[in-house]
């Protein structure tokens, strides 16, 4: 199963700034993201704690679903 960030840096390449896309961004910038992380307690403390925009968490929560979504087996 991958993990959250590897998830993620699909949204990277994006033409348009949107929260994906910034929330990805950060994550890649973010040396101390937890990169390896499939749980989502720790990745949602992680991102209230060092949250990089309002809708970060907001954002993280629709993300985490497709991400869920797609690496359930």
């Amino acid at each position: 199963m991958k993990s959250f960030y590897h998830f993620m840096m699909q949204y990277r390449g994006n033409k348009q700034l949107d929260d994906p896309k910034k929330l990805a961004d950060w994550m890649f910038y973010d040396h101390s993201f937890p990169k390896h992380a499939k749980d989502y307690d720790e990745i949602s403390d992680y991102i209230e704690w060092h949250t990089p925009f309002p809708e970060a968490i907001v954002t993280f929560d629709q993300l985490w679903e497709l991400y869920i979504e797609e690496v359930r087996p």
